[in-house]
């Protein structure tokens, strides 16, 4: 039996025993947790969130990048059109986390500067292997973002070690 099946077999078992009907399209925390790909990092468990209750964007490093952006601004737009605002009363939480991938390709700037928008110069202020700088930039990034205007916005970060998650900037 390959992967696909498996996982397939795994989705019936979840729809007959955990499958919540109703769920909002609106995550019931009014948050999004904007966390990275890798699987020891999985923000919903790490948090300890059930289903519903916060949306995630997981990307390479758990960055916010020129695409992130535009993806919370489309986020922003589809909670308008279904009748509410990601904005006051939400939460953005960046979570990024120890020993990450993306710091092995910090001498890559071919494969990194695309990633966040920049260039060689401005290379170093993503802070590509120092998770606690770099989530304070995120953070910073995001704050400054009008178009996210009234958002909370903070930052955390997840030792991979511990199993612990740590505030690096409160809300």
């Amino acid at each position: 039996m390959g992967v696909v099946e498996t996982l397939v077999g795994r989705n019936s078992d979840f729809a007959k025993t955990q499958f919540t009907d109703g769920l909002r399209m609106m995550p019931n925390l009014k948050t999004i947790v904007i966390g990275c790909v890798d699987p020891r990092v999985d923000p919903a468990s790490v948090l300890g969130a059930d289903q519903g209750e916060i949306a995630v964007i997981r990307n390479v490093g758990g960055r916010v990048t020129p695409g992130t952006l535009e993806e919370l601004v489309m986020l922003r737009k589809v909670t308008q059109a279904a009748g509410g605002d990601l904005g006051p009363g939400w939460e953005l939480i960046v979570l990024q986390h120890t020993q990450c991938g993306i710091a092995l390709l910090k001498d890559q700037p071919e494969l990194l500067n695309p990633y966040f928008g920049t260039n060689d110069a401005g290379l170093d202020e993503q802070h590509v292997g120092n998770p606690r700088a770099a989530i304070t930039h995120d953070v910073t990034a995001l704050r400054g973002e009008d178009r996210l205007e009234g958002v909370r916005v903070s930052g955390l970060l997840y030792d991979v070690a511990s199993g612990e998650v740590e505030t690096v900037v409160a809300p």
